[in-house]
């Protein structure tokens, strides 16, 4: 590691700091997102198993009031509207027909959960875009630093530029090294995101049928 950073120019030296930098937040991601999403996974698979077994409207309630996870907190909206339409508010926000009022609030909440599992892709894009570029920067200004000095000492061998100019091609080197785990992990999350978010709307136009066919009623 010390003889990375032993390049001639200190500009080259924070350009492959600053990228290593941006690999240790890649892979804090990756591991982060990994770990959420098998954990949604095990929460909604038994919620769904839950909620689908119940036999009663009230007893879907309960389940989704006991429950875990993305589609919990989405029958747990749902659930929730429903009271405070039961109650007969006069408020702005429940006006209008009860399916609408409740395809309203479900949406919301469904957007809710899309943002917070977007959470980190903004990241992961920037670093994948930007991190070949910081590296070249390294690269152009560690080869510019190296022919300032061969033309300063007046040596062009091969054995004199070629040590330089390798240091500096480093650089565009860890770049993509960085940027190449971070554009698979943002492609892998964005098409698990839509995925989920297809699972989401699914139960969302199940629980407006359910509750259509209860009147929009606990």
């Amino acid at each position: 590691m010390s003889s990375l950073f032993s390049v001639g120019s200190n500009i080259v030296a924070a350009t492959l700091l600053l990228l290593i930098m941006l690999s240790v937040v890649t892979w804090s991601i990756v591991v982060f997102k990994v770990w959420k999403q098998i954990q949604q996974r095990k929460q909604n698979r038994a919620f769904n198993a839950s909620f689908w077994a119940a036999h009663a409207w009230s007893d879907a309630a309960n389940s989704a009031r006991l429950g875990e996870g993305d589609i919990a907190r989405l029958a747990q909206a749902g659930f929730a509207e429903l009271q405070a339409m039961s109650t007969e508010r006069q408020d702005l926000q429940h006006q209008g027909a009860p399916q609408e009022v409740l395809e309203r609030m479900l949406r919301q909440q469904l957007q809710n959960i899309q943002r917070y599992h977007e959470r980190g892709l903004a990241e992961l894009a920037t670093i994948g875009s930007t991190a070949p570029f910081v590296g070249l920067f390294g690269t152009v200004w560690g080869i510019m630093h190296a022919l300032q000095d061969i033309g300063r000492s007046g040596a062009a061998s091969l054995d004199v530029v070629a040590g330089p100019i390798g240091e500096a091609l480093i650089a565009t080197a860890i770049g993509i090294a960085a940027a190449v785990p971070a554009v698979l992990a943002y492609n892998y999350f964005l098409r698990g995101l839509r995925v989920r978010v297809t699972e989401l709307e699914n139960f969302a136009h199940d629980f407006l049928r359910l509750a259509s066919k209860h009147n929009f009623k606990l």
